[in-house]
């Protein structure tokens, strides 16, 4: 792998001879019926001759010895032509087919080459398609723009083949058997990068919502005046030291440091950080006439939801706006369902919403579904066959008249919630809906009040009509399809297309959701900002119950930023005494350290495990002190680290600790500890960061804007009147 950091090529020229960028080299592929751009560098003033088939054009290389000429649109040819440019020097570039060009990019799934998909070995013994040309573009990383890097285009043989993007050469195939004109592919692609090193500054100049990456690059970026005015201030301060330093000298009088030099004003010297890729492995093609451009990337930026959105956003429109062909097409690939490790199974469908959420908001965009392609194990799916073969149908349908192509995944129209069902349209249907393997359509699920969540629905195909229903749900408000990140649904349109992840109606109100009955009665309601030595509950209905079989608890968390969290937890009775199920004060006589049966788990936060009826809780209810030791041998737990396993010590009226635990995940589910310390008690839900795991010595009560508990219990049959 060759890596550069900084300037490649210099953006002036040294000696007389007329050059040209490696991207216009012998055997390229120029694109057919656009003005074609030509460049190169010379000498200061030097004329420049450029011709090719019938068109000439004369020019001379500016200030900076660049020369620039455009010649008028031709039409395809698969006849070799050649490009002859005069200066002090002559340069023919040869073999050149007239055509179809594509743009490459994204990270290792548009990197991944022809000899790493299914059936390798037979793909390239049949790649023998002459017309077919690809260059690849190194990966160098630079903070300031690239002129030129080295790079040879290649015409497609069984010999070369092997290498080339599987993706691009599989839509280029395709292109090719429809269109019968070469094709040319400029892969620009590295694997395992974000989508920030690919865009230039403008793009994230254009988007709101980045205006913090844009201050970053600019005040890094020599010329500027943000970073003139940084730089003077940083000058300024430097030479008052200086002053002191000099008059510390003859008075012997102490000197602090010396200023530091900013961080801010550093140039950034990651291939991962902004503008990195764009200014070193798309400016030097910047300009060079395209179709559009195809992208597969997504892996990196997984996690960031609707952010992504508008990083796509500054993508596009940053290549549209320099590449200055107005809104070339640019179509995607929507990333396969992958285990992700432990990772909260509902972020990678999130990230799906946010690609789906760009061919919606960006013009003359569109997206390739795959969940049915997917390995689960392995994220870079090896069947890029059907990869191409769907981004080149995009293609044809939308720059290549070939209106009747159905290239679009069924996407929801409509929706109607009628009594029990949920009822969707679907538009691209294409002749109605089915599924690959003749079975019911899979992983779609719906929510109501009481429902306990999302449940599983029962989807019935009636055309292009889609009808969920649940036994579980009896008025269901919204539903969702696909929404985890290793399903692969069944569902797809009448052409084999698969439907993407996507959700629909009003999600009700966490509370709304829980399946707390008529059967279960409300014992205790605590603001938690009013914690301290002595509980006073703001409702207390513990006089008022009789016998019980379950406990529940409903832990609400609301900050500043909007990120608030919720948790409902209920579990088999652990006592038949309501006086001891809330916080265990001395005062209550409390103390509980003890498995807990039939554990139902819902909650607002990721990454904590759901269900019901789980096995493996426990809770650690007291009002002494307590260490980390885990005598009490809770499988898992740790004997250093307070965690879901720690050991109760005197005083009684100590430090205190109401956890809730699912020890079978190692997690604690909620914990209120150190009451009395009020504003400074701990709480929190799921695992606390940093050295704890169950947010003791987390005093973090305050940072919550409001905290509230409500403890319930399920009346056994007939205990009520």
């Amino acid at each position: 792998m060759s890596i550069a950091i900084g300037v490649v090529a210099a953006t002036t020229a040294t000696h007389a001879d007329v050059r040209l960028p490696s991207v216009f080299s012998d055997h390229m592929v120029l694109q057919q019926k656009q003005e074609i751009r030509i460049w190169g560098w010379a000498e200061k003033g030097e004329a420049v001759d450029v011709r090719f088939r019938d068109a000439a054009a004369t020019t001379q290389a500016d200030d900076h010895g660049r020369w620039q000429v455009e010649l008028p649109a031709m039409d395809a040819t698969a006849q070799p032509q050649t490009l002859v440019v005069k200066g002090n020097n002559t340069i023919e570039v040869s073999d050149i087919l007239i055509g179809e060009v594509w743009l490459c990019s994204g990270q290792s799934n548009m990197e991944w080459t022809v000899d790493r998909c299914t059936d390798a070995e037979q793909e390239i013994a049949a790649a023998n398609y002459p017309l077919i040309r690809h260059i690849a573009i190194p990966k160098t990383s630079s903070f300031l723009p690239v002129d030129d890097v080295p790079a040879d285009w290649k015409v497609c043989s069984p010999e070369t083949a092997g290498r080339f993007t599987a993706c691009g050469y599989f839509m280029a195939r395709h292109l090719y058997q429809e269109l019968n004109v070469p094709i040319g592919l400029v892969n620009s692609s590295w694997g395992g990068t974000r989508v920030e090193p690919w865009t230039p500054p403008v793009g994230f100049q254009q988007v709101p919502a980045l205006e913090n990456i844009y201050r970053s690059i600019i005040t890094r970026t020599p010329g500027t005046d943000a970073y003139e005015q940084r730089l003077t201030a940083h000058i300024d301060a430097t030479t008052d030291w200086v002053e002191t330093a000099r008059a510390s000298m003859k008075t012997n009088a102490l000197l602090s440091p010396s200023p530091a030099y900013p961080s801010e004003l550093l140039p950034f010297s990651q291939h991962q950080d902004p503008t990195m890729l764009y200014n070193g492995m798309i400016h030097p093609i910047l300009g060079f006439s395209i179709r559009g451009a195809i992208w597969y990337q997504g892996e990196s930026n997984h996690a960031e939801g609707m952010l992504y959105l508008e990083k796509k956003k500054a993508l596009i429109s940053g290549w549209r706006e320099l590449w200055k062909q107005g809104d070339f097409p640019f179509y995607y690939v929507q990333i396969a369902p992958y285990q992700y490790g432990s990772e909260d199974a509902e972020i990678l469908p999130r990230f799906w919403e946010a690609q789906a959420a760009v061919e919606d908001e960006v013009p003359h965009t569109a997206m390739v579904v795959i969940n049915d392609l997917a390995t689960i194990d392995n994220i870079h799916p090896p069947a890029k066959q059907e990869v191409g073969r769907r981004l080149a149908r995009l293609a044809l349908k939308n720059d290549y008249g070939r209106s009747e192509t159905v290239a679009h995944s069924p996407e929801m129209k409509s929706m109607e919630i009628d009594g029990n069902q949920v009822r969707i349209v679907f538009s691209n249907a294409a002749g109605g809906l089915k599924t690959r393997d003749g079975q019911a359509p899979t992983d779609f699920e719906v929510i109501g009040a009481g429902s306990g969540g999302f449940q599983p629905a029962t989807a019935t195909i009636d055309g292009d009509t889609l009808i969920l229903t649940s036994d579980k749900v009896k008025q269901p408000v919204a539903f969702r399809f696909a929404w985890n990140k290793t399903a692969e649904p069944n569902l797809m349109g009448g052409t084999g297309l698969p439907v993407g992840a996507f959700r629909g109606g009003e999600l009700p109100e966490f509370v709304d959701t829980l399946p707390i009955s008529s059967d279960y009665q409300l014992v205790y309601d605590l603001d938690l900002a009013k914690l301290g030595k002595e509980i006073q509950y703001d409702v207390d209905n513990s006089n008022d119950v009789k016998a019980f079989d379950r406990v529940a608890y409903l832990l609400e968390l609301a900050r500043e930023d909007g990120s608030d969290q919720a948790i409902f937890v209920s579990m088999d009775a652990f006592t038949d005494d309501v006086n001891r199920i809330g916080i265990p004060t001395k005062a209550s006589g409390a103390h509980f350290q003890q498995r807990v049966n039939s554990l139902d788990v819902f909650t607002t936060v990721d990454g904590i495990q759901t269900g019901v009826n789980m096995a493996k809780g426990n809770i650690e209810f007291w009002p002494h002190n307590y260490a980390a030791a885990n005598d009490a041998k809770v499988p898992g737990a740790s004997n250093s680290v307070y965690d879901f396993g720690d050991k109760p010590s005197e005083p009684v009226d100590g430090y205190g600790s109401m956890q809730v635990h699912d020890f079978g995940a190692k997690q604690t589910l909620f914990a209120i500890n150190k009451w009395n310390a009020g504003a400074k008690a701990d709480i929190g839900i799921g695992n606390s960061p940093g050295e704890t795991r169950d947010w003791t010595f987390t005093g973090n009560a305050d940072t919550y804007t409001s905290k509230r508990l409500r403890v319930y219990v399920h009346v056994q049959s007939g205990a009520q009147d």
